[in-house]
């Protein structure tokens, strides 16, 4: 990756970066910061390429169709979503191939960007995190479900988190509070589902409200869902809700914000390479703000397979 100055002549050498803009971000509020982002680009002397996505999956489409040795990174500029689509579209090229991931999170869920330390909305502090030119290797997960093979970076949920997502979808306009409220909702709705889950060869069967697989700590921007994970370990982090009553889970549910849930009774957490989930019938998953594939699932953690800025 090129650096944005030589040492030898102090020559300016400009960063080329392909952009995945996705306007309808943060229910098209994106679109108000374009101009902003791109003079703060252009300020900072980045080459920036901008590619705006048109329908669902097209930034996958459109990464994977791009020739990436013309940029130094690539960076996904939306929510979770966004970001999702831009690094499978990064995947469908060789390993060799695959140049630094850059986020800018101006998406209703920005999880992601808690792990680097970026609050949603923050473009300026993200582009000069990009500008820096610094990148470290991170894990990435691998799903093979009955009907889909996906990436993901930040976390794959199961059963009432993903109905809790599906609400929270309907009430993006609502902007952050939209994960919050779709959550509540579906604790009125509360079910459980009986499933088999494989933990690195250790077999569990019960009752269970939702299955996460995290990559990093957060979900839904403010939700603490996975306390220790880390994003270079070379592990995913496993949190399972067993069957519980309403009232209990309404009792649980605040100290997701700050991770206190893993010290209930009800909430089992682990660390492991490899899970293996099966259920009576196919369950849709919900990974990175996405939601896609259903169970069966096979998820395998891949050690610092790829390079992103920070």
């Amino acid at each position: 990756m090129t650096c944005p100055y030589t040492h030898e002549n102090r020559k300016l050498i400009l960063l080329k970066l392909l952009i995945i803009f996705n306007p309808n971000a943060a229910h098209g509020r994106s679109v108000k910061r374009l101009e902003a982002i791109r003079a703060k680009f252009e300020n900072l002397g980045i080459d920036a390429t901008f590619l705006s996505t048109t329908h669902p999956g097209h930034g996958k489409e459109l990464v994977a169709s791009s020739r990436l040795s013309k940029f130094d990174g690539v960076v996904a500029a939306g929510g979770d979503g966004t970001l999702f689509e831009v690094l499978n579209g990064l995947y469908q090229h060789p390993k060799s191939e695959r140049i630094p991931l850059g986020l800018l999170p101006i998406g209703t869920g920005n999880a992601f960007a808690r792990e680097l330390d970026l609050e949603a909305d923050a473009f300026t502090d993200a582009i000069e995190i990009l500008h820096r030119g610094h990148t470290r290797q991170v894990d990435v997960g691998l799903v093979k479900s009955a009907d889909r093979t996906f990436y993901f970076l930040n976390i794959v949920l199961m059963g009432f988190a993903v109905d809790a997502g599906l609400t929270a979808r309907k009430l993006k306009f609502l902007g952050e509070p939209a994960y919050t409220l779709g959550t509540l909702w579906q604790v009125l709705k509360l079910k459980s589902f009986p499933l088999i889950i494989d933990i690195d060869g250790e077999t569990r069967k019960n009752d269970y409200v939702f299955v996460a697989i995290s990559n990093s700590r957060y979900t839904g921007t403010h939700f603490l869902i996975a306390p220790t994970a880390k994003l270079d370990d070379g592990q995913l982090d496993v949190t399972i809700l067993e069957k519980l009553p309403r009232r209990r889970l309404l009792k649980l549910f605040p100290t997701i914000y700050s991770g206190r849930h893993v010290q209930y009774a009800e909430v089992s957490s682990f660390k492991a390479a490899h899970i293996n989930i099966h259920s009576p019938q196919g369950m849709l998953l919900g990974p990175d703000g996405e939601f896609c594939g259903h169970s069966p699932a096979d998820v395998t953690c891949l050690p610092r397979d790829l390079r992103i800025f920070y």
